[in-house]
C-alpha cells in the first residue's frame, strides 16, 4: 500500500490537512455532474441498453471480474453483449480501437485484452466512451453494452448503474480526493441501481467473492497440477494492480511462502521486473500476465480469478434489464 493509501484507509490526522482541497474537488464533481444533468454537456443515448460498472473509490475493487461475470450471464440469457472501456495504459496513436483476445496490451491496455480474452465478446476502447460504443456498434451486432469503469463518464447515457466496492476497505476515511480515496461522495451509492461488495457486504448490497483458480504457466497456458507445486519453497508474487494486498493475502492462504513485488497499477512490465536472479516460481495476476507473456520463462505463472456472485444478484439484474427494455 502506498503512503497516500495508508492515510486514506486510516484515521491519521494528516489527512485532515488535505480536507480543504477535497472540498474544492467535491464542488467540481458536483458542478460537472449538474452540467451533464441539465444537458449543457451533451449526453448520448445509444440504440441498445447500456450497463455501467464502476466504483466511487480510487484503486482496485474488482470491477473487471464482475464485468466478465455479467458478460457471461448475458450470453447465457441469449444476449449479444459488447464491452467498452477506457483502454487505460494503452498508447495507440488513434482512438477508439477494437480489441480482441490477441490484441497488443501496450496499444489498447491490459484490462481490455484480458476482458476480450476471457469473455470472447467484441470490445472497443478509447478515452471517449461514446466514440468507443458507437465504433463497437458499427462493426458488431451487439444488443447490450457493458461499460467497464464508466460510472463517472456521464457523456454516455446509461440504463443500469452498478457500483463495486471493496467489502473490506469500504470507503476508507470517507473523504474525497486528495484527503481520501473517494471519487464521489458516499451518497452517490444511493443513486445507483445495484451495489456489489467484493469480499463482504452490508444490508442493501450484493456480495461477490473471488477465489484463485489454479495457476497457469505463461508461455504455454499449462495449468498446474495442484497448489503443492508452489508450497514448501520460496515463491515470488508480482502484482501491478490497484489493491495488491488482496492478491497476496489469497496466495498466503494457500500456504505459499511469498516474497512480494508490487508495482503501480497498469505498470508497463519489462523482463527485468519479473526476473529475480533465481529459478523460484513467479506468480502474478492474470492482468499482469497479459503484458508479461511475450518475455515469460518457464517459472512464470499467472493466477486466474474465479467469481462467486450472490445468487439474488442475477435475478435482480436480469429483471431490471428487462424492465428497462420494456420501458
Amino acid at each position: 500500500m502506498s503512503s497516500l493509501e495508508t492515510y486514506w484507509y486510516s484515521d491519521r490526522p494528516i489527512s485532515w490537512l488535505l480536507v480543504p482541497v477535497s472540498w474544492l474537488y467535491r464542488l467540481v464533481v458536483a458542478l460537472r455532474r449538474l452540467l451533464y444533468f441539465v444537458r449543457i454537456f451533451p449526453v448520448t443515448r445509444l440504440s441498445v441498453p447500456v450497463i455501467v460498472v464502476g466504483n466511487i473509490t480510487v484503486g482496485g475493487t474488482g470491477k473487471t471480474p464482475l464485468v466478465e461475470a455479467l458478460a457471461k450471464m448475458l450470453e447465457n440469457e441469449g444476449y449479444r453483449p459488447g464491452l467498452v472501456s477506457r483502454g487505460y495504459g494503452g498508447n495507440a496513436a488513434k482512438w477508439p480501437q477494437q480489441v480482441r483476445g490477441d490484441s497488443d496490451p501496450v496499444s489498447v491496455g491490459d484490462e481490455a485484452v484480458l476482458l476480450a480474452r476471457r469473455t470472447g465478446c467484441p470490445m472497443a476502447v478509447g478515452p471517449k466512451r461514446v466514440a468507443a460504443a458507437l465504433a463497437l456498434l458499427k462493426y458488431n451486432q451487439c444488443d447490450v453494452i457493458i461499460s467497464d469503469d464508466g460510472l463517472q463518464h456521464y457523456a454516455l447515457a446509461r440504463d443500469i448503474e452498478i457500483a463495486v466496492i471493496d467489502g473490506v476497505r469500504r470507503m476508507g476515511n470517507g473523504h474525497l480526493l486528495p484527503a481520501g480515496p473517494l471519487r464521489e461522495p458516499k451518497r452517490r451509492l444511493k443513486k445507483v441501481d445495484l451495489v456489489v461488495a467484493n469480499g463482504g457486504g452490508t444490508r442493501g448490497e450484493f456480495t461477490m467473492n473471488t477465489r484463485l483458480g489454479l495457476p497457469r504457466r505463461l508461455i504455454d497456458n499449462r495449468e498446474a497440477d495442484d497448489w503443492s507445486m508452489f508450497t514448501g519453497g520460496q515463491v515470488h508474487g508480482v502484482a501491478g494492480i490497484g489493491n495488491p494486498a488482496r492478491f497476496y493475502n489469497a496466495l498466503e492462504k494457500r500456504e505459499v511462502n511469498l516474497t512480494q513485488h508490487s508495482y503501480p497499477d497498469h505498470h508497463p512490465f519489462t523482463q527485468q521486473d519479473i526476473d529475480f536472479g533465481d529459478h523460484a516460481p513467479v506468480l502474478m495476476t492474470e492482468k499482469d500476465g497479459v503484458k508479461c507473456k511475450r518475455f515469460a520463462r518457464l517459472n512464470h505463472w499467472y493466477v486466474p480469478i474465479e467469481v462467486e456472485l450472490d445468487s439474488r444478484f442475477s435475478v435482480r439484474f436480469l429483471r431490471l434489464l428487462k424492465e428497462k427494455q420494456s420501458g
